[in-house]
């Protein structure tokens, strides 16, 4: 049996949308729930798929996929009902009598594209802020993680609303005819390079868009840090998902002396994440595919290498790898390397850092590693990215009362928490003023 024309699945969710079916906070938390029970249910399902797309250990995917969307679930629950109060707004004099207020409406139907590097959570993240809006719903899992794709495909329809929500599966041909259908709203995670088709897509309907892209996120490493604590914490944060990950630190910044202790201390701590084999590790995991493996490798004479370096390409293994003497010039510079490298750049210091971080494209985040209140207070005065973490890279994403997104190239909107709400809302203005 062939699957419904994406036209028929637009039009089917919007004429369930206008029925009202999905406006009623009870439907809303409803919905919420039972993604709650598929991913606690189905948990070990969504570990294998995992498993077989990105070699995700069994902790990484609950942690970073499953847990975390759980986690986003139960924050929305919690404050859903005073999200969706009304809020007053003051009436000027002259409308006395009259009483005002904001409240928030659903969207409509939104279409929701998920990447590949967190194939679960990206995808069902955003869809709890739409469901908790009453929006319906169509998910478009990535093709490049097949067997989540799969998954999912087969998984939601049995625990949320058919009739509302519906998920879509195919790689370019799907995609761009779903993007032919007139949305609300479309929330995209992935490259700058799609997201400017997707937005080139919706301005013909003029549908407001979320870009969740990414970008290369520095790290400054100022002088007179703990360099086995930073080593332990930029580690951890870049090889996570083998470097597959949209916040990841992208490249070091840091004075030459600085970067000398650093190198061997990165060493250690790869070792101490990983062991001597990173290959035989349980915990670290694999690129996603050939194509992406043979970029990466090719990226690996861009530096003098400090640890890792080897490769096999069968296994799409790429090890935890850092580079050390990297120019600014050098191929793996020149683009986000979303994966197991980590170049070192050396400055002379803050400044030079502020300037070289200003000269190219907003990051999605930017890192610093520092005791200096004054460097912190210039970090987040004279730089701009989506993020801006302090001490602990990937964390801020976690928060979820803080807003995730990217500026400029990196992206445009956010999520998380009631962001999310926000997002996929539209925040209607409401006047009465009572004839008698």
């Amino acid at each position: 049996m062939s699957a419904p024309h994406p036209a028929d699945t637009v039009a089917r969710l919007r004429a369930t949308f206008r029925t009202g079916r999905t406006k009623p906070a009870a439907w809303r938390t409803e919905q919420l729930r039972r993604l709650r029970a598929m991913l606690t249910e189905q948990d070990a399902a969504l570990v294998a798929a995992l498993h077989a797309d990105l070699g995700k250990s069994e902790y990484e995917a609950r942690r970073t996929e499953i847990d975390f969307t759980v986690r986003e679930i139960d924050h929305t629950l919690e404050h859903l009902d005073a999200w969706l109060r009304p809020e007053p707004a003051p009436v000027p004099a002259h409308l006395g009598g009259a009483t005002a207020w904001t409240q928030y409406d659903p969207l409509g139907v939104v279409l929701v594209i998920a990447p590949w590097n967190y194939p679960a959570q990206l995808l069902l993240s955003p869809m709890v802020g739409a469901l908790a809006a009453g929006n319906a719903v169509v998910a478009k899992p990535s093709e490049l993680a097949p067997a989540t794709s799969a998954a999912l495909a087969r998984l939601l329809p049995q625990y949320l609303d058919t009739e509302a929500v519906a998920v879509v599966e195919g790689g370019i041909p799907e995609t761009t005819a779903l993007l032919v259908e007139r949305f609300d709203h479309i929330f995209y995670t992935g490259n700058a390079a799609v997201g400017r088709i997707i937005m080139t897509a919706a301005a013909k309907h003029l549908t407001p868009v979320t870009l969740e892209l990414g970008g290369k996120s520095p790290v400054f490493v100022d002088r007179g840090t703990d360099i086995a604590a930073v080593a332990a914490r930029l580690a951890a944060g870049k090889f996570l998902n083998a470097g597959q990950t949209c916040v990841a630190p992208d490249y070091v910044l840091t004075d030459p002396e600085t970067a000398r202790a650093l190198e061997p201390a990165l060493a250690r701590a790869v070792e101490e994440l990983y062991g001597t084999d990173p290959a035989a590790s349980g915990t670290y995991g694999r690129i996603v595919n050939e194509r992406h493996f043979d970029r990466l490798a090719a990226l690996l004479d861009s530096g003098r290498v400090v640890t890792g370096g080897g490769h096999d390409r069968a296994a799409k293994y790429i090890a935890p790898t850092v580079l050390a003497d990297v120019t600014p010039d050098a191929p793996v510079m020149q683009e986000e390397i979303f994966g197991p490298i980590l170049p070192i750049v050396t400055v002379d210091g803050l400044d030079e850092a502020v300037a070289f971080v200003n000269d190219r494209e907003k990051p999605l985040a930017l890192y610093a590693f520092t005791e200096s209140e004054a460097t912190r207070e210039r970090l987040a005065s004279e730089t701009s990215s989506g993020g801006l973490g302090f001490g602990l890279p990937l964390a801020h994403l976690t928060v979820s009362d803080l807003p995730f997104g990217g500026v400029g190239e990196s992206g445009m909107g956010s999520y998380h928490g009631r962001y999310s709400l926000e997002t996929f809302s539209h925040r209607k203005a409401v006047l009465r003023k009572d004839l008698a």
